[in-house]
């Protein structure tokens, strides 16, 4: 008689069937009368609206008369042609984009217990909104955004996590914001770590202290999504890009990006001073951590901070302590972060944006259930458990599944 061992289960159950995977990273394309059906028609045609776009022949989003980029620009997954050819129209994007119920399902199908949402016009434009238009109008474009996505989350709060966008030029404005979008169910906050770079003073400073105490206090964790807060010269390339190689590039450089928000928050003082707020690094990948989190160790005592500063940690301890990170194509750099920063790490798809883990007919990008078995294979229960489910259930305060 053959005894069948519990390693031997473990290897023939998949991993998203052993555990509630939690996609930390993936995005709702925004619908062409989100604002225009919740915001007041006195503000006219600031107001974030669609209209076609003659010379490209295709719906395109606009801010008064400032283009932004078309409503499928970031709807790649599924798509039959490779990026950053995308569909020119709303309907045309894969229903799982659009369509909270076609995403549950779409989840199902790929393994995928809980998504966190993100935003695209909100995150990748933030600049236009507070350049484009009065503050009120943006300030009221913002909690539109949040009522959206709540609505959008409620066909299951429980596997669609919202996290809100907050007013940041007001901090008056973007603690009242904080509470009312956390009571609809909004787990964390998109944030930025060099508000300098737009006129604001910098994190550290006594400006920010009432709004990050109050996150702290919340339990809410601050993520630095990838381009958000980024200039115009910041998204020249990035987003319409006809030539292969300049896209290459300019995308592989941007997931780089995040490294400055980590060094701000770390070496400020910002962990220091606020020890229990959690700092997220989102769609940038986790490879460049371990090496961030050496050098600025060795920096910090090459120079001496650690005599200027005795009250202070390693920067690498404030990482471990406070900073979280998280993959999707990476396959031999995750053994290296687990090996460093095992606790702090999570998984993502980025569905359904160009480096997503989106496969459609034009592409070759594995699945999000392939990525997991080959970059987690062979590790303990204990780290994988950790990475697909619960550092990121921990970190959210998400319900436990609901297995029906």
């Amino acid at each position: 008689m053959t005894t069948t061992t519990v390693d031997q289960i473990h290897t023939e159950v998949p991993l998203c069937e052993r555990y509630a995977v939690a996609d930390v990273d993936s995005h709702i394309i925004e619908p062409p009368d989100l604002w225009t059906a919740r915001v007041s028609s006195k503000w006219g045609e600031l107001v974030p609206h669609v209209k076609y776009h003659e010379r490209r022949g295709e719906d395109w989003w606009y801010v008064g008369s400032r283009k932004l980029y078309g409503v499928g620009a970031f709807a790649q997954a599924a798509w039959p042609e490779f990026p950053p050819s995308h569909p020119r129209r709303f309907e045309e994007a894969l229903p799982a984009a659009i369509d909270p119920k076609a995403r549950l399902a779409y989840m199902d199908e790929v393994g995928v217990y809980y998504q966190v949402l993100y935003p695209n016009i909100l995150g990748f434009h933030s600049h236009v909104f507070l350049n484009e238009m009065p503050h009120e109008l943006a300030t009221e474009c913002v909690r539109a955004y949040n009522d959206w996505l709540s609505e959008f989350c409620s066909a299951d709060p429980r596997r669609l996590i919202a996290m809100m966008m907050l007013p940041f030029w007001d901090i008056e404005a973007s603690m009242k914001e904080m509470r009312r979008a956390y009571e609809m169910g909004h787990k964390g906050v998109l944030f930025a770590a060099r508000y300098d770079k737009v006129g604001l003073p910098r994190l550290i400073d006594d400006y920010w202290e009432p709004l990050l105490s109050q996150a702290q206090e919340m339990g809410l964790s601050m993520n630095f999504h990838v381009g958000f807060l980024a200039s115009s010269d910041d998204l020249k390339g990035a987003v319409d890009q006809s030539k292969k190689l300049d896209f290459t590039r300019e995308s592989s450089l941007t997931l780089l990006g995040n490294a400055q928000n980590i060094a701000e928050v770390v070496l400020s003082g910002v962990c220091h001073r606020y020890p229990d707020l959690k700092f997220v690094s989102v769609e940038n990948g986790a490879g460049w951590l371990p090496f961030l989190a050496e050098s600025m160790d060795w920096q910090w005592l090459n120079v001496g901070a650690h005599k200027d500063y005795p009250d202070r940690l390693l920067p690498s301890e404030y990482m471990r302590r406070q900073i979280y990170g998280m993959y999707w194509f990476e396959q031999d750099a995750v053994r290296a972060v687990i090996d460093k920063l095992a606790d702090n790490l999570m998984f993502e798809t980025d569905f359904p944006h160009a480096t997503s883990l989106s496969p459609g007919p034009a592409s070759e990008s594995p699945s999000p259930r392939e990525v997991m078995e080959r970059s987690l294979h062979g590790l303990p229960d204990e780290i994988v458990g950790k990475v697909l489910q619960y550092t990121a259930t921990k970190l959210y305060d998400l319900e436990p599944p609901r297995r029906d």
